[in-house]
């Protein structure tokens, strides 16, 4: 079985495991650290106003909030896996279109075995290349 085994981006990973359990303990104590703090205000906080109730509500309240957000999974704990690899479109079909420019540099993929260098007799880097190797210095 020949599998090919793509690694997937750095980017797509979910957060791991630890560390979204990590995140879960954090939130559930920070809750309930708010819970005791509400509970303390409503037995000490003198006089008993309409913000004693608020605070005792809040008691009542918290540990339900606490445990849904501990046992919440993270929206990003399972995103869409990127490809590491980034395919180029091939253009096989269709030949490349001829550059205007002269100074314009064109790179063709060819079979083994044939020339690749193909200068133009208008070229002035060909012109000047061949006089060079004449000896002329002529242009």
């Amino acid at each position: 079985m020949n599998r090919s085994r793509h690694a997937p981006a750095v980017t797509s990973l979910p957060q791991s495991p630890q560390d979204e359990a990590t995140g879960r303990v954090r939130r559930y104590v920070l809750t309930m650290v708010i819970r005791m703090a509400c509970f303390a205000l409503t037995i000490f906080v003198t006089p008993y106003g309409w913000y004693t109730w608020v605070f005792a509500i809040a008691t009542a309240v918290l540990p339900y909030i606490a445990v849904v957000f501990a046992n919440a999974i993270s929206p990003t704990a399972s995103p869409a896996p990127e490809s590491a690899s980034q395919e180029l479109p091939t253009t096989a079909s269709t030949p490349p279109a001829e550059p205007s420019d002269a100074r314009t540099i064109t790179i063709h993929e060819t079979p083994r075995g044939e020339s690749t260098h193909d200068v133009k007799p208008d070229d002035d880097r060909a012109n000047r290349t061949k006089n060079q190797d004449d000896g002329s210095g002529e242009a």
